[in-house]
C-alpha cells in the first residue's frame, strides 16, 4: 500500500513540476509573438522623423525579457544547482532531526 502511495505522490509531483514547466514554455511563446507583433508593426508604419531601434522599441522587450529570465530561472534552476532528491532528502534529514 506505501508503495503505492509514493507512486501517487511521485505523480504529484511530476504533474506540478510539467505544470510549472508548460507555463514557462506560454510565457516564452507569448513573449516572443507579442514582441515580433510591436517590432512588426513599428517597421510597417515608422512615425515620422523618429529612429526605428528607439528606447521606447526596446524597452518592452528588454524588461519583459529579464522577467522571463526570472520565470525561467525559477522554474530550472533548482533542480539543476540542488538535484532532483534534494527536497526529499532534507525532509528525511529534518524528520529524523525531529524525533
Amino acid at each position: 500500500m506505501e508503495n503505492k502511495r509514493e507512486q501517487d505522490i511521485r505523480y504529484r509531483e511530476a504533474e506540478k513540476r510539467m505544470k510549472k514547466i508548460k507555463g514557462f514554455y506560454i510565457h516564452a511563446i507569448v513573449y516572443f509573438f507579442v514582441n515580433i507583433f510591436i517590432i512588426a508593426s513599428q517597421a510597417i508604419d515608422p512615425d515620422p522623423g523618429e529612429v526605428f531601434w528607439d528606447w521606447d522599441l526596446i524597452s518592452l522587450p528588454f524588461f519583459w525579457g529579464i522577467g522571463l529570465a526570472a520565470h525561467g530561472l525559477s522554474v530550472f534552476l533548482p533542480t539543476f544547482i540542488l538535484g532532483k532528491d534534494w527536497e526529499e532528502k532534507k525532509i528525511k534529514e529534518l524528520m529524523d532531526k525531529n524525533r
